[in-house]
């Protein structure tokens, strides 16, 4: 078997839509890798704001995204030996990556390391490309969101339990502006490709829709495809 032959589980949407925590579960439940290719992006705009470098600055942003002294471990994320995994998901943070999400020399300096994710027995990766640019290949492809007014609700709640207040009108502008900056951007932009199915979890739980993905990719194997 060849690393082309691996199976892929590529799971894309917008912001807060529970891709991550979706993806991760049916890692879990598969025994397969999970891949947080936001993390990438993240910790990019992380280094970068530390580090004082313009958000518009795309040459420096994307040899920093070469760099990135990065290790993945379980629920930790290690930068240069510090765990920054709650770090990384301060909203300063996320519209900072997507706002360097946007350049095409920052997403070809991470194509190659995301790529390098792919191992036996298998990757749930979740993002905004993974099945259109990232994983063409990918054995299943889920397109999975929720209107923005829930995702800013189950953002709240997520910052709340966490102790960082939050504000509702706040994160739904904030999601809004995000998702059209997302989905116009010139370079792999975040949209339902033909060959995704579409999975809406305005009225499910993560449960429900953890279910309904393995169940997608329980018929896929059982065709043998």
């Amino acid at each position: 078997m060849t690393m082309n032959d691996v199976p892929i589980i590529a799971i894309d949407g917008p912001s807060a839509s529970g891709k991550g925590t979706v993806a991760q579960r049916v890692a879990e439940r598969l025994g397969f890798h999970y891949l947080d290719s936001g993390a990438l992006y993240r910790l990019v705009a992380l280094t970068a704001m530390r580090s004082g470098v313009d958000l518009t600055d795309e040459a420096t942003l994307a040899d920093i995204a070469r760099h990135l002294d990065v290790v993945f471990s379980g629920v930790k994320i290690q930068l240069k030996g510090e765990d920054v995994a709650d770090a990384i998901r301060a909203e300063a943070c996320s519209n900072g990556a997507s706002r360097i999400a946007a350049y095409p020399e920052v997403r070809k300096a991470l194509l190659q390391r995301q790529r390098a994710f792919r191992q036996l027995p298998g990757l749930v990766a979740d993002g905004r490309d993974m099945g259109s640019v990232v994983f063409p290949d990918a054995i299943l492809k889920i397109f999975l969101t929720a209107s923005a007014e829930t995702r800013a609700q189950r953002r709240y709640k997520q910052l709340m339990g966490k102790g960082i207040d939050a504000n509702i009108a706040t994160l739904l502008q904030d999601i809004q502006e995000r998702d059209a900056r997302d989905s116009n951007r010139s370079v792999a932009p975040l949209q339902q490709g033909a060959d995704a199915s579409l999975l809406d979890t305005t009225l499910l739980n993560i449960a429900q829709a953890v279910d309904e993905v393995l169940g997608l990719y329980a018929e896929i194997c059982a065709k043998g495809v």
